[in-house]
């Protein structure tokens, strides 16, 4: 099968001046999803060698795996203040920057405190970039394959979880120092980002709301062609003609559904328990699957990786054909399955633990068929435009407040209920998330932004 993540950027039937150029923004914004990957899974591997070296309790493990994402929730939560202020390109560029100090800072740290600040100065970064990315390229991206391009974010996102697991199990043949080199060869796509981002416009969606209509115009001639671009910004200026872009406007009534269907889609996304895989896999499987060393360990994480690499290209391919709900109700129903699945076989005495594997490979497949990739499109859709990043930087920091919980409390769980036990809770989760899917979230498969704005409306 070739995935091919474009197939037409025209919007709706009109042609397209340029697809190249809009691939080539979504790309270059989408490297801070390679930086998030990377940066939050090289933890997996990062811990093994860390708990050694400065002696962590359980409860410090816990926290050196939770300082980047408190960092995530900060820069989440403040992700609008700043791209609505200074705009997405320059927000993008503050994340590029922060990226490449805080991956030499935890490198070089000598103390879990040292290190524990530069991974929460990480999460600053990939706080912002996690709102910010998918809003911008919504905001440049056709509707006819907004879902992909969105979605070329979240590919990022896989990319990088599979490279740092890699890097992982590849250099940490270098002894017990290892750790360091795991975290300091991020430094290389940061620095990258940096530069791509001096060569892509701002939002011309932001421009035009900011009253900058002739630099945004001149953008959408890029990407539209200039007999599209004008209908185009029309269109943005009619549907930001009536958005007051404030904070009463988010939590006003006619945006009470949206809001509740974004918060608890990222919410879901995340307490169905991904990330104990993401980034305790390499812990789960040395010390609670028989015979398991640290090897084993690092070239399962490579695996799983590989896993979620295959089924994102499946996502990509099949978003903009199944539509987001289809695929969020198939993701749910899998995972709970996977998950079940899972608790029995790790109860049955001499199961080999390669089918108990397969499992967890099931239980990340469906993730990121749906729940990995989905939840960023429909959060960076389903917003008016001068309230976008404001109500996106909610649901981010909900859906980073989440795993924050997640990852804090899972080592802790396990010596509580056992694997079968945590992970039992879990799949009961994931069929919640079935059923809030199923009687709450709409389809936007198709639409423009203007067009979901409408209908929120009518």
């Amino acid at each position: 099968m070739n995935v091919s993540p474009v197939v037409d950027l025209s919007e709706d039937g009109a042609s397209g001046r340029s697809p190249v150029y809009v691939v080539f923004l979504a790309a270059v914004a989408a490297i801070s999803g390679f930086l998030f990957g990377f940066d939050t899974a090289v933890i997996n591997g990062v811990l093994l060698f860390l708990q050694r070296q400065f002696q962590l309790s359980t409860f410090q493990t816990e926290i050196a795996a939770s300082a980047l994402l408190l960092g995530c929730l900060l820069g989440a939560a403040g992700a609008s203040l700043v791209g609505d202020r200074f705009g997405r390109r320059k927000s993008l560029l503050l994340a590029a920057i922060l990226f490449a100090v805080s991956t030499v800072g935890a490198a070089l740290a000598n103390s879990l405190t040292v290190f524990s600040i530069a991974r929460l100065a990480a999460g600053l970064a990939i706080g912002l970039s996690s709102v910010l990315t998918p809003v911008y390229i919504a905001e440049v991206a056709p509707s006819r394959n907004r879902g992909r391009l969105v979605s070329l974010n979240q590919l990022a996102i896989v990319v990088g979880i599979l490279v740092a697991y890699v890097v992982s199990w590849g250099l940490a043949g270098l002894g017990e120092t290892s750790w360091r080199w795991m975290l300091g060869v991020a430094a290389i796509p940061a620095i990258a980002f940096f530069f791509g981002l001096l060569f892509i416009p701002e939002s011309p969606r932001w421009l035009i709301s900011s009253g900058q209509r002739q630099r945004g115009l001149q953008v959408l001639e890029r990407i539209y062609g200039a007999a599209q671009a004008d209908a185009q910004t029309a269109a943005i200026e009619a549907a930001a003609s009536s958005e007051e872009g404030s904070w009463r406007e988010v939590f006003s009534s006619a945006m009470r559904r949206p809001l509740s269907i974004a918060l608890l889609l990222a919410v879901f996304c995340q307490i169905t328990g991904i990330n104990t895989v993401l980034y305790y896999g390499s812990i789960l499987i040395s010390e609670h699957l028989r015979g398991q060393t640290t090897g084993t360990a690092l070239m399962a994480n490579v695996v799983i990786g590989c896993t979620n690499l295959i089924c994102t290209l499946i996502a990509l391919y099949c978003l903009d054909r199944w539509g987001r709900r289809t695929m969020l109700l198939t993701g749910s129903t899998g995972m709970a399955l996977s998950l079940f699945l899972f608790v029995l076989a790790y109860h049955v005495a001499g199961i080999p633990p390669l089918l108990i594997l397969a499992c967890v490979l099931s239980y990340t497949g469906f993730f990121a068929f749906a729940m990995g990739p989905i939840p960023w499109v429909v959060i960076s859709e389903i917003f008016p435009t001068k309230i976008r990043g404001r109500a996106a930087s909610i649901a981010t920091s909900a859906l980073w407040t989440s795993t924050l919980v997640v990852t804090l409390t899972f080592l802790s769980l396990i010596r509580w209920l056992g694997v079968s036990g945590t992970f039992g809770i879990y799949a009961i989760l994931s069929v919640a998330t079935f059923v809030f899917i199923w009687k709450m979230v709409p389809e936007t498969k198709g639409k423009t932004l203007e067009q979901i704005q409408q209908e929120w409306e009518a």
